[in-house]
């Protein structure tokens, strides 16, 4: 059984305004990956990601560039205990 995990993300530099919530979903609903996706104010984007940790991965790759118009400059990386709470893949409005 592969090992499952969970990624807390914050992903920085022009993610606000070029569809990276929309596109982060449909990458995730693709992949099978449950969890979330956000905008904050201070205009990053924060999401959450459970499932093996192959899938997880490269998941955390896409979020490296994104959607074809946002400008990656950096991804907080933290590593949670797998919750397995999330019955799908869900954008957030606070």
């Amino acid at each position: 059984m592969k090992k499952r995990v969970r990624a807390h993300v914050i992903i920085h530099g022009r993610v606000q305004g070029v569809f990276f919530r929309a596109e982060t979903r449909n990458m995730a609903d693709a992949l099978g990956i449950r969890g979330w996706v956000k905008n904050n104010p201070d205009r990053t984007v924060e999401a959450v990601f459970e499932s093996d940790e192959e899938t997880v991965a490269e998941m955390l790759k896409w979020c490296r560039s994104g959607p074809p118009f946002a400008a990656v400059t950096d991804v907080d990386l933290r590593w949670e205990e797998y919750q397995g709470e999330f019955s799908g893949f869900e954008i957030r409005y606070q």
